[in-house]
C-alpha cells in the first residue's frame, strides 16, 4: 500500500476505484472529494456515465474508464446488484489481497462477493439507504474476518461520505438494517401520504394538506437530526396533557396502533431480505 490520506471523515485511501457512477456512486464520489480526496487518486469505471459524471471527472482530474487501472487500496462497488455477474470479469482482477472491497450492493453477501472476486480478502458489505444520495444516509456495515483495522477505518471514511455509519458485529444483522433503515424512508414517505390524506378527510384542500404534511415530516426529521434529545423526549415536549396531540397519540399509541404495525412491517421486510440475499 502507498499510504492513506487524512480526510475530514477519516483515513481515505491513496488509490481508489469506484465501479458504478450512478446516483449512489456519484453521491459517494462527491462526498470523498468534499472530504479532501484528490481527484488523481480516483478512477471511475462505468460503461455509461452520465454527462454530469463526465464533467465531474474532468473537473477534478479523475480517470474515467482507464484502459488498465492499477490494483487499488480500495475498490467500491456501487453498481446495480443484478449487474454484478456481468461486471465481475472486469472487476475481479482489480480486487487483490491488499485491496479492501466496499460493496453497497443490496442482497449480495460477503460470500457471494468473494465468489465473484476470488483474490479479494478484505470485504465490507454495506447497506445504505436512499437519503445517501443526498449525503444524509444511514448505513449499516459488516466486514469479513480478514479485514484489518486500518482497512475498516478506510471503509468507514469512504462510507461516511454519504452519512451515518453503524458497524455490525455480524453480517447476519444486515437484514435487520435493511428492514429498519434500508426500507425505512418508504415508511416515512407513506406517513407523509397518510397524513396528507387525513388532512383532506378533515376538510383541507388537497394541495394545502400535501404541502403541510410534507413540510411537517421534513421539519420534524430535521429537528430530530439536529437535537440531542431522544425521540420519546421530543414527542413528550410537543404533547400537552389533555391537548390535541395527546388525543391523536392516544390513537397511534393504542394496543393496536403504530408500534405493533411497525414491528410487523420491519419483521416482514427482514424476512424478505433474507429470502433475497445471495
Amino acid at each position: 500500500m502507498s499510504g492513506q490520506i487524512a480526510g475530514t471523515s477519516g483515513l481515505l485511501p491513496a488509490s481508489l476505484i469506484l465501479v458504478g457512477a450512478g446516483k449512489m456512486g456519484g453521491a459517494m464520489l462527491e462526498g470523498w472529494l468534499a472530504d479532501g480526496l484528490p481527484g488523481e487518486s480516483v478512477a471511475v469505471v462505468d460503461p455509461n456515465p452520465a454527462p454530469a459524471m463526465v464533467a465531474l471527472c474532468a473537473a477534478h482530474g479523475i480517470a474515467l474508464n482507464p484502459a488498465a487501472p492499477a490494483e487499488p487500496e480500495a475498490l467500491v462497488l456501487a453498481i446495480k446488484p443484478q449487474g454484478l455477474d456481468t461486471a465481475a470479469a472486469t472487476v475481479a482482477p482489480l480486487a487483490g489481497p491488499g485491496t479492501v472491497v466496499v460493496s453497497v450492493l443490496a442482497g449480495k453477501t460477503i460470500a457471494n462477493l468473494k465468489d465473484r472476486l476470488p483474490r479479494a480478502r478484505a470485504v465490507v458489505r454495506a447497506m445504505p439507504n436512499l437519503p445517501a444520495s443526498i449525503r444524509r444516509g444511514a448505513t449499516g456495515a459488516a466486514a469479513s474476518p480478514e479485514t484489518s483495522e486500518d482497512q475498516r477505518r478506510t471503509a468507514h471514511a469512504l462510507l461516511s461520505g454519504i452519512g451515518l455509519v453503524e458497524w455490525l458485529d455480524s453480517e447476519d444483522l444486515i437484514d435487520a438494517v435493511t428492514a429498519v433503515s434500508g426500507s425505512g424512508p418508504a415508511y416515512v414517505f407513506l406517513m407523509a401520504e397518510a397524513l396528507a390524506a387525513a388532512g383532506v378527510a378533515a376538510g383541507l384542500p388537497a394541495e394545502v394538506a400535501a404541502r403541510l404534511a410534507r413540510q411537517t415530516v421534513a421539519g420534524a426529521g430535521e429537528l430530530l437530526g439536529r437535537s440531542p434529545e431522544e425521540p420519546a423526549t421530543l414527542r413528550q415536549n410537543v404533547t400537552s396533557p389533555g391537548g390535541t396531540t395527546a388525543a391523536a397519540l392516544g390513537v397511534l399509541m393504542a394496543e393496536e396502533g403504530l408500534s405493533p404495525l411497525m414491528r410487523a412491517a420491519v419483521a416482514a421486510a427482514k424476512r424478505r431480505a433474507g429470502e433475497l440475499a445471495g
